[in-house]
C-alpha cells in the first residue's frame, strides 16, 4: 500500500496522474481534431456513447455532426466543440462545461471569481453552436437537450456553463422577432396581419398574440386585485402559411386582440433553429451561465423549459458577476419561454446589449438586473409577456425584492431601456425598486459613464435613457421607485422618461421618485392615471390621460420650459460584431446610448452609419487596423465625448 501511494505521488509530481485517473473513471478524451462521429477523433478509437464522460482537449477542434438520442453524461470543452452548421444535429447531455485546463470533474463548475483572466496564455476553450459569421443555416436545426442525470447535483445540473471560455449560440436571423398587429382582430379570426413585413418567419413556427381586450373592465371592480387575479388573453398559435404581412393560423383566435383607436397587441415568433431545452421538466430543469472573463454572444436562439424554480442563480440565460469582462457580448433575437426562474438575468454585469428578445411565461421577474451594481447595459426592443409571481429566492442579493412578477425589474437606473413592451405580467410591466431599511445598504461601487467606478447611493443615479417604452394589460404599467423614500438624482439630472405609452392597466404610472421629467406620456383605459407623486421637481410635457375608470390623473405640474436637464455625462458604446477581414476591410457593428442625442459614432476615426434611431444600432466598414486595435466611441450633441471607448484587439499587429 505504501508503494502504491508513493507511486501515485510520483505520478502526480510528473503531471501524468490526471490522465490515468481520467481513464479509471471512464473519461473519453479527444485524440486529435476531427468529427465527433469518427472513431479516429478519440483516444482508444471509441466514439462517445450513452452515459459517457467526454473531454475535448486543448488545441483540438471537434465537429459535432450527430442527431443522437443517447445521453452523454458530461462534456468538458477545453478545446473547441463546434456544431456543424449545414445539417441537423441533436445532443442530449447532462452538463457542458467550457473551461481551460484538464479538470473534467462534474463539480466546481460554478467557477471562482477570478480577479484576472485565468490561463491567459492558453487557447480559449469554445462551444460554438453557430457563429455570428456562420450561424446554423436556415432550414437546419441544432438542438441541445439538457437531461437530469441521477448522481449529479440536480440543484446545479443539467447545465451549460462557461468559465473563462467562449460560448456562442447563433441561429438563422430574423428582421424582427416581434411586431405590432397590423389590423384589428376578432374572436374566430384565422388570418392576422403584421404591422410590417418580416423575414425569417416560417410555416410551422410557434407564435403568440398578446392581450388587448380591455381586461380592466372584464375583471371584478375591486380596488386592489390580487396577484394572478387578472384574466389572461394572450394566445399561442402556429403559422399555417405566410403571404407577405398576412399570416394564416392553425386554428381560430378565441379572443380579440385590439381595442378602439389603434390599441393593438403584439405578435411574436417563439421558434428558432438553435434550441436549448430541458429534456424532462418533471425530472429537473436546466440552465445556462456565463462567468467572469468569458466571451461569446447569443443570436436568434430558443431557450425553452429552463430555469430552476426557487433556486438562486439557475436561470435560462445568466450573466454572473462578469463586470466589464464581457463588454461586446450581446443577446439578440433570443426566445425564452416557459421558464421556471426568470428569462435573462444580468447580475453584476456592465455594458451588455439585450435586443429584440421575446420572453414568455416565467416564474418571477423576466428581464432582471439583480443586485443594483448593473450599469450601462442596453435593453432595446424586447417583449416581456406573462412574468408570473414567484417566491423570494434563498439568500437573494436584495432582500426587499418580493419577486412578484415584473416584465423588467432593476434597482439601479443607470441603464438604457428603449423600445421595450411589457404585457400581462402578474404585477408590473416595468419596476424600478430600491428600498432601504436598517438591513439594506444601497451605497455600492458601480461603473459610471466616465468609465470609472465609484461608491454611490444607487438611488441617486438617473437613466442613461428611457425612451419609447410601452406597457399594457397588467396591474402596474410602470412603477418607478416605490420604496425609495423620495431619494433620487438631483434636479439638474433628473429621471427623464420620453414617449411612454401605458394602456389597459389598473395603475398606469406610479412615481415615488423625486426630480422627474416626463416628455410624451399617453395613458388610456386604465383605472388610475398618475399616482403617488412625491416631493421634488416634477414636470410633464405632451401628456394625455384618457378614460381612467375609477379616478383620473393626479394633478401634476406642467413642464417648466426654463428648466434645463444638464447633459454632462459621456455616451457609452458597445461593439457587438467585428467581421473577419475581407479585401483589407472589416465590417463593424455596435450600439451607442446617451442621456441626450448622439451626434456621431467614430470607429478608428471614421464616422459610422446609424441604422436605427439615435445610433441604437450602427455599422461601418473600416480598413484593417495596422496596430490590430479597433476603437469605437460616441460624441453627443452637447459635445461630450466618450471617455471610455470600446477597444478591441483583432488579429496580429502588422510589423513596423
Amino acid at each position: 500500500m505504501v508503494a502504491v501511494k508513493a507511486r501515485i505521488c510520483f505520478l502526480a509530481w510528473l503531471g501524468v496522474l490526471s490522465p490515468l485517473l481520467a481513464d479509471e473513471t471512464g473519461l473519453i478524451r479527444s485524440r486529435q481534431s476531427g468529427s465527433w462521429s469518427a472513431a479516429s477523433t478519440w483516444e482508444k478509437g471509441v466514439v462517445p456513447s450513452a452515459q459517457a464522460r467526454v473531454q475535448v482537449r486543448t488545441d483540438h477542434v471537434v465537429l459535432y455532426d450527430l442527431q443522437s438520442d443517447q445521453t452523454i453524461r458530461s462534456i468538458h470543452v477545453s478545446g473547441t466543440l463546434r456544431f456543424i452548421a449545414d445539417q441537423n444535429t441533436r445532443l442530449d447531455v447532462g452538463l457542458i462545461k467550457i473551461q481551460p485546463g484538464d479538470d473534467a470533474s462534474e463539480n466546481g463548475f460554478d467557477c471562482d471569481d477570478h480577479p484576472t483572466l485565468p490561463y491567459p496564455n492558453q487557447p480559449v476553450p469554445t462551444l460554438e453552436v453557430g457563429s455570428a459569421e456562420r450561424p446554423i443555416e436556415a432550414g437546419k436545426t441544432a438542438l441541445i437537450r439538457l437531461v437530469a442525470i441521477k448522481g449529479m447535483n440536480l440543484e446545479s445540473c443539467p447545465a451549460i456553463v462557461c468559465c473563462g471560455g467562449r460560448m456562442d449560440f447563433q441561429g438563422a436571423s430574423m428582421s424582427r422577432t416581434w411586431v405590432k398587429l397590423g389590423n384589428d382582430t376578432q374572436p374566430g379570426d384565422t388570418v392576422v396581419h403584421l404591422a410590417e413585413a418580416v423575414t425569417g418567419w416560417r410555416e410551422g413556427d410557434r407564435i403568440l398574440i398578446t392581450a388587448a381586450t380591455n381586461r380592466v373592465r372584464k375583471q371584478k371592480e375591486t380596488l386592489r386585485p390580487g396577484i394572478g387575479s387578472l384574466p389572461r388573453f394572450t394566445e399561442e398559435r402556429f403559422i399555417r402559411s405566410i403571404n407577405g404581412t398576412e399570416l394564416t393560423l392553425d386554428r381560430p383566435l378565441a379572443e380579440g386582440h385590439s381595442m378602439p383607436e389603434g390599441l393593438r397587441g403584439e405578435i411574436a415568433n417563439l421558434s428558432r433553429n438553435v434550441i436549448i431545452e430541458s429534456a424532462d421538466t418533471s425530472q429537473g430543469r436546466g440552465h445556462t451561465m456565463y462567468h467572469r472573463h468569458s466571451s461569446g454572444s447569443i443570436g436568434y436562439a430558443e431557450f425553452r423549459h429552463l430555469g430552476k424554480e426557487g433556486v438562486k442563480g439557475r436561470y435560462p440565460i445568466h450573466f454572473h458577476l462578469v463586470g466589464q469582462t464581457m463588454r461586446g457580448s450581446s443577446v439578440v433575437g433570443a426566445s425564452v419561454w416557459d421558464s421556471g426562474n426568470r428569462w435573462i438575468t444580468i447580475h453584476g454585469t456592465n455594458e451588455l446589449v439585450v435586443r429584440d428578445c421575446v420572453g414568455y411565461q416565467s416564474v418571477g421577474h423576466g428581464f432582471f438586473l439583480e443586485d443594483g451594481t448593473e450599469t450601462l447595459n442596453v435593453l432595446d426592443r424586447n417583449l416581456a409577456v406573462q412574468a408570473y409571481a414567484g417566491k423570494r429566492l434563498p439568500e437573494q442579493a436584495l432582500a426587499f425584492d418580493d419577486n412578484s412578477g415584473a416584465g423588467f425589474w432593476w434597482a439601479n437606473s443607470l441603464n438604457t431601456l428603449t423600445r421595450n413592451v411589457a404585457v400581462e405580467c402578474d404585477r408590473y410591466g416595468f419596476r424600478y425598486e430600491a428600498v432601504t431599511s436598517p438591513a439594506d445598504d444601497l451605497r455600492k461601487q458601480v461603473l459610471l459613464t466616465s468609465g470609472h467606478r465609484e461608491t454611490v447611493d444607487i438611488r441617486t443615479l438617473p437613466f442613461v435613457r428611457f425612451l419609447d417604452n410601452e406597457a399594457h394589460a397588467q396591474l402596474y404599467g410602470i412603477d418607478l421607485g416605490e420604496g425609495s423614500h423620495s431619494v433620487g438624482p438631483d434636479p439638474d439630472h433628473l429621471f427623464v422618461l420620453q414617449n411612454t405609452r401605458i394602456w389597459d392597466c389598473s395603475w398606469a404610472f406610479r412615481t415615488d421618485v423625486p426630480n422627474l421629467f416626463v416628455d410624451g406620456l399617453s395613458i388610456d383605459r386604465c383605472r388610475y392615471g398618475v399616482s403617488h407623486a412625491s416631493d421634488g421637481y416634477r414636470a410633464y410635457r405632451n401628456t394625455t390621460i384618457r378614460r381612467c375608470y375609477l379616478a383620473g390623473a393626479v394633478p401634476a405640474p406642467a413642464a417648466d420650459e426654463t428648466h434645463q436637464v444638464r447633459d454632462d455625462s459621456s455616451p457609452i458604446t458597445v461593439v457587438t460584431f467585428v467581421a473577419s477581414p475581407r479585401n483589407g476591410q472589416r465590417l463593424v457593428r455596435g450600439t451607442s446610448a446617451d442621456n441626450g442625442e448622439i451626434r456621431r459614432v467614430l470607429v478608428n476615426g471614421c464616422e459610422a452609419r446609424s441604422v436605427a434611431p439615435g445610433f441604437t444600432e450602427w455599422e461601418i466598414a473600416i480598413d484593417e487596423p495596422s496596430d490590430g486595435i479597433i476603437s469605437a466611441g460616441a460624441e453627443d450633441i452637447s459635445g461630450n465625448i466618450e471617455t471610455d471607448p470600446h477597444r478591441i484587439r483583432v488579429g496580429i499587429p502588422s510589423p513596423k
